[in-house]
């Protein structure tokens, strides 16, 4: 597939990641999956209490993993969970661990025929990745998965914080030259 076919089924869009009519979205949660702060908060909230039930069967996930449950409440019948890495210095393996998250992430949607997948800036929040770094590796990741496969046709970052939103949406700019 042509690069240019590739990051365009790729969009970064300002918003609230629950309220996305997608077949997938995704969550930057934690180990246990049973909810936290941050986008993990807002989408168990969102999903409401059978989301909570549903991750208490997963068993927890590991970083750079990811596992799906249902969506519930939300409009997007499947939630994707996934743990991003914990930045700290940027030689710990952060970048390969955020890639993994993405590639895992989009593996399991399109086992599911998820046609569309909505990300967070996993790892951007309270794992203090820098955005700008995360973008980098973000995009790259998604764009190698899409430049091999059909599904998902298209995945859209939604981001609430202007700093992430700035760091995504230049570097899918850049990328298209």
């Amino acid at each position: 597939m042509a690069e240019s076919d590739v990051f365009s089924r790729i969009e970064i869009i300002r918003g609230d990641i629950t309220a996305q009519a997608v077949d997938a979205i995704v969550n930057a949660a934690n180990s246990s999956l049973l909810g936290g702060g941050g986008v993990d908060g807002a989408i168990h909230r969102a999903a409401g209490p059978e989301l909570l039930e549903e991750c208490r069967g997963l068993g927890g996930c590991e970083t750079g993993s990811a596992k799906i449950t249902r969506g519930h409440r939300l409009r997007a019948a499947y939630v994707i969970h996934t743990v991003g890495p914990v930045y700290r210095d940027g030689a710990q393996g952060e970048a390969e661990l955020l890639a993994s998250c993405y590639r895992a992430s989009l593996e399991l949607a399109a086992r599911h025929d998820c046609r569309t997948v909505a990300f967070p800036a996993i790892s951007c929040g309270a794992y203090g990745y820098p955005p700008e770094q995360a973008a980098d590796v973000s995009i790259s990741a998604v764009a190698a998965v899409l430049g091999r496969t059909e599904i998902p046709e298209r995945v859209r970052w939604v981001l609430l914080d202007p700093r992430a939103f700035e760091a995504y949406d230049a570097r899918l700019r850049q990328t298209r030259g």
